[in-house]
């Protein structure tokens, strides 16, 4: 039987396990304005600041999970 506390840390360390991995994905993702021509070998920058989103829905939801697993591990070791 796992008790509230223990119960509390391993929600936390899923929920920072699941959030780290949103994270990543963000961090991975190629950037809407960098473009590839393998004709020319080269990369095209075009940034118009209309287009161009600093953080996508993936890293801020991972954020947040990284964020709530960190209180949920604290409030853990506090009980």
């Amino acid at each position: 039987m796992v008790t509230f506390a223990e119960g509390l840390r391993l929600a936390g360390a899923a929920l920072g396990a699941v959030g780290g991995v949103l994270v990543f994905v963000e961090f991975m993702q190629h950037p809407s304005y960098v473009e590839y021509r393998a004709e020319f070998d080269s990369y095209d920058i075009d940034i118009t600041p209309d287009e161009l989103r600093e953080h996508t829905r993936i890293g801020r939801v991972g954020g947040l999970l990284v964020g709530a697993g960190f209180t949920l591990l604290f409030l853990g070791e506090l009980l």
